[in-house]
């Protein structure tokens, strides 16, 4: 009963720890917010009230905290401070949170099984491509909502982000894990060098991991500008920016084609939900916009946590 009672306690103590990091990973990312969008700075100059144009005093800029004891005022002008400001520090706070949980609960059962070292540096890099993930999913969504604009920095530099961890994983992947088999006969390949391999192995393990990730990010983009293409071609007008596709390949970097997919089907979901709403109460017409990126982060997050297990449960359905 005490192993289980310390590992509880242990659990409880990261989560708690990962949450307070995360809040102060959302405080910057309302920086990001309100700067990216126009191109400013998120270094100088330092966070100040938009309305007064006063600096904020450190003790003022507590995540979470501060507004809570300002009861959500500028100390200065007494202007409001909007509700997205806490908002976004929990749902990072939140998120973070979750994600190390999960990654700190499997790495115990790692321990009592002894798995190897390598499965361990996969592991840590998953979580943490899920954790910038979310941090980048809520800002974009955020900041899609107040501007419709994505901006390359988040987008792209994500799609960076995630090649460069998946190449990190690559390194960590034991022999014969990931190999793609082309024949179950024996065939040789000839190498530049001479070598004859006389397996059976069509891709290494880091060959497939690397490049099917590049292929997902080209599919899941080429997907949305097929669909971009038809909109264009049967309405006369663009339906979808550039930006939404670039996030949709971002999503598929991190998690994969068929996650990205589920996120596409999601959010294009909610999107409708939300738009029959709007049709319904007469705020909006049928050639009005909608943040559809915000809801393809939506779809993204739910991808990021329950994706593969939604996928198997389409797949055991259609078996």
């Amino acid at each position: 009963m005490k192993p289980y009672t310390d590992a509880v306690g242990t659990l409880g103590i990261v989560q708690l720890c990962a949450f307070v990091v995360g809040l102060l990973f959302g405080s910057f990312l309302n920086v990001c917010i309100s700067r990216l969008p126009r191109r400013e700075s998120v270094a100088r100059p330092r966070s100040h009230c938009s309305e007064c144009g006063v600096a904020i005093r450190w003790h003022d800029n507590i995540p979470l905290l501060s507004w809570i004891l300002l009861r959500g005022r500028c100390r200065d002008c007494n202007q409001t401070i909007p509700w997205r400001y806490p908002l976004v520090e929990l749902a990072t706070g939140l998120w973070f949170a979750i994600v190390v949980v999960e990654v700190t609960a499997s790495s115990l059962v790692g321990l009592y099984v002894q798995l190897s070292a390598e499965w361990w540096a996969i592991h840590i890099l998953t979580g943490l491509g899920l954790i910038i993930l979310g941090f980048l999913l809520i800002g974009l969504m955020v900041m899609d909502w107040r501007t419709m604009i994505l901006p390359n920095s988040f987008t792209l530099g994500g799609i960076a982000i995630a090649l460069f961890l998946v190449c990190s994983q690559a390194i960590f992947l034991e022999p014969k894990e990931d190999e793609v088999i082309l024949t179950k006969h024996h065939i040789q390949l000839t190498s530049p060098g001479g070598v004859v391999d006389h397996g059976n192995l069509f891709l290494t393990g880091p060959e497939s991991l690397i490049f099917g990730r590049i292929a997902a990010i080209c599919g899941a983009a080429l997907v949305l500008l097929l669909i971009r293409w038809i909109y264009r071609a049967a309405r006369h007008r663009e339906g979808m920016g550039l930006g939404d596709v670039k996030l949709l390949a971002m999503i598929a970097a991190f998690l994969g084609f068929w996650p990205a997919i589920l996120a596409l089907f999601l959010g294009t979901l909610v999107a409708a939900v939300y738009g029959i709403v709007l049709l319904a109460r007469n705020k909006a017409g049928a050639s009005s916009k909608l943040a559809f990126g915000s809801f393809l982060c939506i779809g993204g997050l739910v991808a990021a946590q329950f994706g593969d297990r939604l996928i198997n449960m389409y797949i055991t359905l259609l078996r």
